[in-house]
């Protein structure tokens, strides 16, 4: 199935920002990813991982599901574990992401992922027929509320510093697996201020395809 270009959903490139606003070393790779944010093409997600909780600051945006989703990632990319700033772009190569011109180069080689022709209309999205893996991919609803949000850091490393983190993800789920064949589904209604973004993904691996609203 052919869906039809619309306003309502475009294809883009996915920048997987997994941070900590306890950790001292991700100041710098959050400016990074708002210096590429801009971009048309590119959607940066900042995934707030629990693991650095215990240095005194729990970040306020962390989620056990965010550290799960770095976890998945770790055996692809060849990483023994995860860390913190890692930058993940569409699933399949990461970098340490305190360093802009690496990530630049990154994004310029990667391409909006289009394996999978993806609509989101509303609260539907749609997906069309394509070349699943033999397994199958999953297909990952994201919500987040996009631009920066400034938080004061008390205690921990960061402690007396107001920490930027650029599109926040406020959750993600499952939403099923798709199999090669057409399927559409009914989200959650989404909150104000939030926006939606769609991966087709194989599991722990490469986003075959992504847009947002």
């Amino acid at each position: 199935m052919a869906l039809p270009a619309t306003a309502a959903s475009r294809p883009v490139t996915v920048v997987e920002l997994f941070t900590s606003q306890g950790c001292s070393s991700v100041p710098p790779a959050n400016r990074n990813v708002m210096a590429v944010m801009k971009a048309p093409d590119v959607l940066p997600l900042s995934f707030s991982v629990t693991y650095w909780d215990h240095l005194g600051w729990k970040d306020t945006f962390g989620s056990e599901a965010f550290t799960l989703r770095q976890r998945d990632y770790e055996p692809s990319l060849g990483r023994d574990g995860p860390f913190t700033p890692q930058i993940v772009v569409n699933g399949a190569g990461d970098t340490v992401g305190n360093r802009l011109d690496p990530l630049r180069a990154m994004i310029d080689r990667a391409k909006p992922p289009a394996v999978v022709p993806i609509d989101i209309q509303a609260n539907v999205v749609r997906i069309g027929r394509g070349m699943a893996p033999a397994s199958g991919a999953d297909v990952w609803l994201v919500r987040h509320k996009p631009g920066v949000q400034n938080v004061a850091i008390e205690r921990g490393e960061n402690a007396g510093t107001t920490l930027p983190v650029p599109n926040v993800v406020t959750d993600i789920r499952n939403a099923g697996r798709w199999l090669g064949v057409e399927m559409s589904f009914a989200a959650p209604p989404v909150e104000d201020g939030l926006r939606t973004a769609v991966l087709i993904q194989k599991p722990g691996g490469p986003i075959l395809s992504a847009v947002t609203d």
